[in-house]
């Protein structure tokens, strides 16, 4: 299910030179303004819960799933050359799984490693704040990349539909409309972070059990739709 070709091509893809400062700058901007923070207000939980919240989990996480999802496999559509992959002798759904495995290590690393900086910078991971965010980055992490990765495969706009996704449904309508906390990755992700960090610092809208359902069939159903539309595409190729 793994091919590391597919997975060093993909890779090569994800982190040239122009994409990798786009992944780097909301990291650096994070890591930028918790120290800046930590030095006007000094070390208090509920600021860094705010903060990791509020910056990390619901804007730069879900912008560097859209990066790596759809950047993992919707280049190679808009430009033709995914045709050059599809010709060679490796099942669909061992591309899409090499890809999917692929942008979720560039989410992680891009975004639940500088989370986990972050909350060290802003109060020294008091009340679990730090681990219980960076936990939460690793899980929405998954999450988003399967989603991303399926909008790179369906879609030409992928990157607009994914950062309407993840700046208006989930920032917007999930701050605004409780019914739409409860289709939120974030939200999801904010179950598995309350758990860990057992207080009431870190809150979300949906049970953990409910999170980690909706967590597995998400990514499972969307890396399997995603390989699905893989072999529509070889079909429509040679037709």
């Amino acid at each position: 299910m793994y091919d590391p070709t597919v997975a060093r091509l993909t890779y090569r893809a994800l982190l040239g030179r122009r994409r990798a400062l786009i992944l780097g700058a909301l990291p650096l901007l994070l890591i930028v303004i918790s120290v800046i923070v930590r030095a006007l207000v000094g070390a208090d939980d509920q600021t860094a819960s705010d903060l990791l919240g509020g910056l990390a989990l619901a804007t730069m996480v879900p912008i560097i799933g859209v990066i790596a999802g759809t950047g993992a496999i919707g280049p190679e559509i808009d430009d033709g050359s995914v045709v050059y992959l599809l010709s060679k002798p490796i099942k669909r759904p061992t591309i899409i799984f090499t890809k999917l495995i692929v942008a979720i290590a560039v989410t992680m690393v891009f975004s639940a490693l500088p989370t986990l900086i972050a909350g060290l910078i802003l109060n020294g991971n008091g009340q679990q704040i730090a681990v219980a965010y960076t936990v939460a980055a690793l899980v929405s992490s998954i999450a988003y990349a399967a989603l991303f990765l399926l909008l790179g495969t369906v879609s030409r706009h992928a990157v607009v539909f994914g950062l309407v996704y993840a700046l208006v449904w989930e920032a917007l309508f999930g701050s605004l409309v409780s019914g739409a906390r409860t289709l939120s990755v974030q939200q999801w992700s904010l179950a598995v972070a309350h758990k860990v960090a057992g207080g009431d610092l870190v809150t979300s809208d949906v049970s953990l059990p409910t999170a980690t359902v909706l967590l597995v069939v998400v990514t499972v159903a969307a890396t399997w739709y995603a390989g699905q539309k893989l072999r529509t595409l070889k079909l429509a190729g040679e037709e």
